[in-house]
C-alpha cells in the first residue's frame, strides 16, 4: 500500500524535524523560534496558494490549492488553533528534556489517534496491529522508569506535562485532519489537502506575530535572548516536507489514520540516534531498549496492513 510507504517517509521527515527544533530552541528563546518556523513555512507555501490562484496549477495537479472562501476557511483556522498550542507545549517541553525521552513519549500519540480513530471513524484493527499498540504501550511504561535514572520524575515534572498535554492536542489534531480530508459523503469536510497545510501555516504565522509583540518583546530582556541559528529554517523544511507527504497519505483510498499516524511516530528511530550522536544524551543502553520496543511495534502494524 502506498499510503503506508509515504507514512514511513513521512516519519523519517519528521525525526529530522525533532533535531533541527532542538538545536534550534538550544539556549533560544522559544516563542521568536517559533514565529520564524510559521514563517518560513508560510513563505514556502505562499507561492503555491499564488500559483494556484493565477491557473498554473490545476486541479489535477497535486500542488494545486483551492480559493476557499470562510465558509471553508474557518475550519483551517481552527486546525491553526490546535496545532499552534500544541506546538508551543511541544517545544517549550523539549527545550527542557532530552530528545531521548521526549520521542518515545511522543510515540503515546497514535495510542490516542487510535482510540478517537476507533470511536469517530468506526476504524478497526487486526491482531497484527492490535499487538503492535501493546508492544509500543510496554515500551512507554518502561520509558516512565528509565527517565528516573535523569533525575525527571513523570509526575513531578512540569516539561513532561507539557509535552503528554502537546501529545493529546497532536492526536486531536490528527483526528481532524481525517474529518477535514474525508468527503462529504463519509462524513468530512472535503478539503483540499494542500489548501489546508497552506492556510494553516498562514492563521499561525498571524497568531505567532501577534504573541512575539504583546508578549515576547516586552519582556525579552529578563527571558533567554534569542540568537539566529540556521537550524531555524531547517525545522520549518523539514516540517513542511513531512506534513506534505502526510497529508497526501491521508487523502489516499483506503488509508486509516491510526495507522498512518502510528507509523509516523517511527520517527523516534531518527531523533533517538541524533539525541546519541549530536546531544550526547545519557542512559542510552536502558532507552535503546524502550525504542527497540517501538521499532517492533512499527513492524507489527505493518505486518497487520499488508
Amino acid at each position: 500500500m502506498i499510503w503506508i510507504v509515504l507514512a514511513f517517509i513521512s516519519a523519517a521527515l519528521l525525526g529530522l524535524y525533532d533535531v533541527s527544533k532542538k538545536q534550534a530552541l538550544k539556549g533560544n528563546a522559544v516563542i521568536p523560534v517559533l514565529m520564524l518556523n510559521t514563517l518560513f513555512s508560510s513563505i514556502i507555501f505562499l507561492p503555491f496558494i499564488l500559483l494556484s490562484s493565477r491557473g498554473v496549477f490545476t486541479t489535477d495537479s497535486p500542488l494545486y490549492c483551492t480559493d476557499y472562501n470562510w465558509e471553508e476557511q474557518k475550519y483551517i483556522l481552527v486546525k491553526s488553533c490546535i496545532v499552534l498550542a500544541s506546538w508551543l507545549l511541544a517545544y517549550f517541553g523539549l527545550k527542557h528534556l532530552p530528545l531521548t525521552i521526549v520521542g518515545p513519549i511522543n510515540a503515546t500519540r497514535p495510542v490516542m489517534v487510535l482510540v478517537g480513530a476507533m470511536t469517530l471513524f468506526a476504524e478497526r484493527l487486526n491482531l497484527w496491529q492490535w499487538l503492535g499498540v501493546i508492544v509500543a504501550l510496554v515500551g512507554i511504561e518502561l520509558l516512565k522508569h528509565t527517565s528516573k535514572k535523569e533525575g525527571i520524575n513523570w509526575w513531578k515534572d512540569k516539561w513532561i506535562y507539557f509535552i503528554i498535554l502537546s501529545n493529546i492536542l497532536g492526536a486531536i489534531s490528527g483526528l481532524y485532519d481525517k474529518y477535514l480530508m474525508a468527503t462529504p459523503e463519509n462524513g468530512g469536510v472535503g478539503l483540499n489537502k494542500m489548501a489546508v497545510q497552506s492556510w494553516y501555516n498562514i492563521y499561525q504565522l498571524g497568531m505567532m506575530t501577534v504573541m512575539l509583540l504583546l508578549l515576547w518583546l516586552p519582556t525579552r530582556k529578563r527571558t533567554t535572548p534569542f540568537h539566529w541559528t540556521w537550524s531555524i529554517p531547517l525545522v520549518s523544511l523539514f516540517l513542511c516536507m513531512a506534513d506534505f507527504v502526510y497529508f497526501y497519505a491521508l487523502g489516499m483510498d483506503g488509508a486509516m489514520i491510526s495507522i498512518v499516524s502510528m507509523v509516523r511516530r517511527g520517527s523516534v528511530i531518527v531523533s533517538f540516534l541524533c539525541g546519541a550522536l549530536i546531544f550526547h544524551e545519557k542512559n542510552l543502553r536502558a532507552k535503546a531498549l524502550d525504542l527497540a520496543l517501538v521499532i517492533l511495534s512499527m513492524l507489527l502494524l505493518y505486518m497487520g496492513s499488508e
